[in-house]
């Protein structure tokens, strides 16, 4: 049996890595892509969906593939310390990674705007947090601007080197399925990822030559928001963007001229979903297929069955929607969606269990 040993190592001929490169790896990559059953059905339509898991991430989000390249890089440029603002994610996996690479990681947070699961990563791993009173796009700034001024790598995704190991992503859905999909749905935040994986598929059409399994096709690359945090649907920057998808509260995305050079190239479209819309699909993931994202990697989902039922995603479509993070990184926000089935107490007896059951079949 192969040893799987991290995605730099898997696909270091399409990164900018040398033999002699030290990889900082966590054995990250190869996560599940996998196809919706029940779903489907549920909307009546003959779609095939596949979700791209990245919850299943070492850090438990997709943030690890561009954060494996870029404190390689890092490392490799003789950087002793890096920086990131985030909303969660990022700071995860850059706290991670740093540990791992043996250098120092700085993150700043939006102080009260940070998923638990998230900010406990990040405490666990020791990274230094600082807390600022603004949002991720003031951070956002200030990391930019402080690194002008002190000797940190900023592991961002304006760091080219993220893009770079973001895209393996669409590299092993192509892979795995032999084609790629007619259209691929993700969450936009930052922006990044869709940048990333549109990248990874014009790598991949390019290239069919060396991978003669591989059909040299592109998908429609669909880019889903929140609608209190929307600028692409605005057409600008907003400020003080809010939704309960705390992992895109973004409103000055760092890739937006990247990002809208996606929409035209492969002709596909953003689009913003309520607050509501995004955790009915991420309960609707969970309790119809067994899978347990965060909420703002529903949005995918969410905007696909919507582009689904509208017909904008015609029937006979093959479909990706990238879950962007695991479910327990916000285990507040999935708890509140749960009263109807939050634990009953009993007595400790037979009968009482047995009735139990009985009662709920």
């Amino acid at each position: 049996m192969t040893h799987y040993t991290g995605l730099i190592a898997h696909y270091q001929d399409r990164l900018p890595v040398s033999a002699t490169t030290r990889l900082i790896s966590l054995g990250e990559g190869n996560t599940p892509l996998i196809q919706l059953h029940h779903v489907p059905r549920l909307v009546g339509k003959d779609v095939t969906i596949y979700v791209k898991y990245e919850g299943l991430n070492p850090t438990g989000s997709f943030k690890d593939r561009g954060m494996t390249m870029a404190v390689t890089k890092a490392v490799e440029e003789g950087s002793q310390a890096i920086i990131c603002a985030s909303t969660g994610n990022t700071s995860a996996a850059a706290a991670a990674y740093a540990v791992r690479a043996g250098i120092k990681a700085f993150v700043l947070i939006p102080e009260g705007k940070i998923a638990l699961g998230k900010l406990a990563q990040t405490l666990m791993y020791g990274a230094q947090i600082i807390q600022i009173n603004g949002n991720f796009d003031k951070g956002m700034a200030l990391v930019k601007e402080v690194a002008t001024h002190a000797p940190v790598t900023i592991v961002n995704s304006i760091n080219p080197f993220r893009l770079e190991g973001q895209k393996t992503a669409a590299f092993e859905i192509v892979d795995e399925l032999g084609f790629a999909p007619d259209y691929h749905c993700l969450p936009v935040g930052n922006a990044g990822n869709i940048t990333a994986y549109w990248k990874g598929y014009s790598e991949y059409a390019s290239d069919s030559a060396t991978h003669k399994a591989v059909t040299p096709t592109r998908p429609v690359m669909c880019g889903y928001q929140a609608a209190g945090a929307a600028p692409f649907m605005a057409g600008k920057m907003i400020d003080n963007p809010e939704t309960v998808a705390t992992a895109i509260r973004i409103g000055h995305p760092q890739s937006w001229d990247l990002a809208w050079n996606v929409q035209r190239e492969s002709n596909g479209w953003f689009d913003s979903l309520t607050d509501t819309e995004i955790l009915a699909a991420q309960k609707l993931l969970s309790q119809f297929e067994g899978i347990f994202c965060e909420p703002a990697s529903a949005a995918s989902l969410a905007g696909a069955l919507r582009d689904i039922q509208t017909g904008k995603i015609p029937e006979g479509s093959n479909i990706v929607c990238t879950l962007t993070g695991n479910g327990l990184k916000d285990p507040d926000t999935a708890i509140s969606q749960c009263q109807d089935t939050h634990p009953v107490t009993i007595d400790a007896s037979l009968d009482a269990v047995k009735k139990a059951i009985l009662d709920a079949m």
